[in-house]
């Protein structure tokens, strides 16, 4: 009977208390991941803070991440972390996901990679392949962008076909994909003075960060509505990873890049973001390219809000599962 009146009493709570709840429960994960991106300027972008931050990211994706019924498999490639995640039940050893995670290529780690590639796997029944690339200042551009393409080649030489990998990657992990791409589609025209190298089966980007120059409407329209970025830490990692670079370069900004011969795109973003612009405005490159595309746009929702413990988050994940089915 006492249960019988719990259940009730959640019953009749109305939406806003229901809203109410979840705040509560999930404020100290955002104050987690607010945590994490405290750069305020670019000189405040130190190695001492960074592993700071770089070891919250560590026990965050520990302590978070959903590895119910998942294998958690690390190894080393070449010096360079990596790690599988598998899903216990029966899945489809023929394809794989090659995860590049976030962190503004300034910190982010193998810890931190759990929390989404055990989403991706669950929700996929896929192999989800994840690196630790070198982290800027102190191993600035190009180091991620050779260590991605090692893991990728890593998957070649494993048997894998490039029709039965799909490259996924959230924020800088966004910007990571897509420059691969990129890479992979130009070496091979280079090569075979054709489309040689073959791409990815699909892309996946979660609040991908496309571009480096922080031109997009959104970096001041959301500016003060963003729980989790700012622009100041955007101007910070960006210096951290680029600096005296030229930041409209497609392989530091791939917005501004050649998009023809993509494979088809998942972009999904929240409406509360700083960086939303940079996945609208990507989806409209992709679309003049003629790549089919889709952008998710979630309301109310944040700078990669796939990684929390909630309904939205949840859904946002199946809606990737449905994506690759048609996509296949």
């Amino acid at each position: 009977m006492e249960q019988d009146r719990i259940h009730i009493k959640l019953a009749r709570r109305t939406p806003e208390e229901r809203q109410a709840d979840e705040t509560r429960r999930l404020d100290p994960f955002m104050r987690a991941l607010k945590a994490i991106h405290t750069a305020a300027t670019p000189e405040t972008m130190n190695v001492e803070d960074l592993e700071k931050q770089r070891k919250g990211q560590e026990l965050l994706g520990r302590l978070v991440a959903p590895m119910a019924g998942m294998s958690w498999e690390p190894f080393e490639l070449d010096g360079m972390n990596c790690a599988w995640v598998r899903p216990h039940r029966g899945h489809d050893r023929r394809r794989a996901i090659l995860y590049c995670h976030g962190g503004g290529y300034t910190s982010g780690n193998l810890g931190y990679s759990r929390i989404l590639a055990s989403k991706l796997a669950n929700v996929t029944g896929w192999q989800v392949l994840s690196f630790e690339y070198r982290l800027a200042p102190e191993h600035p551009y190009p180091a991620a962008v050779e260590d991605a393409v090692k893991a990728w080649d890593y998957l070649m030489y494993q048997g894998y076909g490039a029709r039965d990998v799909v490259v996924a990657g959230d924020s800088a992990g966004g910007n990571l994909a897509l420059v691969l791409t990129m890479l992979l589609r130009d070496a091979g025209r280079l090569l075979l003075k054709e489309a040689g190298r073959r791409l990815p089966r699909a892309l996946i980007l979660l609040s991908p960060w496309t571009d480096m120059t922080a031109s997009g409407k959104s970096y001041q329209e959301r500016a003060a509505i963003d729980p989790v970025l700012t622009v100041n830490y955007i101007h910070a990692v960006r210096d951290a990873y680029a600096r005296d670079q030229d930041w409209s370069d497609f392989r530091l900004s791939p917005l501004f890049g050649d998009l023809k011969d993509f494979p088809p795109t998942l972009i999904q973003a929240g409406s509360s973001e700083l960086l939303l612009s940079d996945s609208i405005r990507l989806r409209d490159r992709l679309v003049q390219a003629a790549v089919p595309c889709r952008l998710e746009v979630w309301t109310d929702l944040w700078h990669v809000f796939q990684m929390f413990p909630m309904k939205k988050a949840t859904e946002a994940m199946e809606s990737i599962g449905r994506f690759l089915l048609e996509t296949l």
